[in-house]
């Protein structure tokens, strides 16, 4: 994918930007390892006046620099693990609207708009995007089959019926602050629905298009790592819900 390649989705931009240097609408939360491929088309779609937090996860091949170089707040954080790319993110943040999006040009970031809009209207308190792949391969069955299981599992565990656990969402910043999410590794995004639904959030979904992803997987690219993160969402279902807090 090369930089300012278009693939579609709706328009970039929401009205009220960061007035007088304050915090921007909404903060993007961008977990990254080695994604310098996708980096450019992906900051490209950040929404007019938002924030981007790329939140270098310990990559090599010059990620946090472009992402720099193009504009986007840059936070290390040396600790693997998705989870705590994410929470560091989170922790980044000052926007009053956080939400979260894969770095790997899989996502379209600019579908965040209508997400953060259902949040501010008070429609939900949580939305999440529900991939529907684009194209051949580009959600592998093996990672279907491991995602399909987690969310039987969640509702059977919340009631909350969602039929995919995806990274695309959105949400009030101080809210999901006061949820005191503890997984640092795979199982934080089920953590973070888990734990809404014990605090009685609304939790919306809507369809989001999920394209190939730009370069290797880490996770739902193989076997192994697809079956990795079946295990951590395992564990974080297997907590009572009065330990979830």
């Amino acid at each position: 994918m090369g930089e300012g390649e278009p693939r579609g989705g709706p328009e970039r931009g929401l009205s009220g930007g960061p007035a007088g240097g304050g915090s921007p609408p909404a903060d993007v939360v961008l977990p990254c390892l080695d994604e310098a491929e996708a980096l450019p088309w992906v900051l490209d779609r950040i929404p007019s006046g938002w924030r981007a937090i790329v939140v270098d996860n310990g990559s090599t091949d010059g990620s946090a620099e472009i992402a720099a170089r193009l504009g986007a707040r840059v936070v290390a954080e040396p600790r693997r693990g998705f989870g705590a790319a994410c929470h560091t993110g989170l922790r980044a943040a000052e926007a009053e609207f956080v939400c979260f999006c894969d770095c790997d040009g899989s996502l379209d970031p600019a579908l965040l708009v209508s997400m953060v809009a259902s949040v501010r209207s008070g429609a939900a308190d949580l939305v999440v995007g529900r991939r529907r792949p684009t194209a051949r391969g580009a959600w592998p069955p093996h990672a279907r089959v491991g995602n399909a299981a987690v969310a039987r599992m969640l509702r059977r565990r919340t009631g909350v019926r969602l039929g995919d656990i995806g990274p695309l969402r959105a949400a009030r910043r101080a809210a999901l602050l006061g949820l005191a999410l503890t997984d640092r590794r795979s199982g934080y995004p089920l953590q973070m629905v888990v734990r809404a639904a014990d605090a009685g959030w609304r939790i919306s979904e809507v369809d989001v298009p999920y394209a190939p992803r730009s370069g290797r997987s880490k996770v739902t690219g193989t076997w192994r790592g697809t079956w990795t993160a079946v295990r951590d969402m395992r564990a974080v279902l297997r907590t009572p819900s009065e330990e979830t807090r």
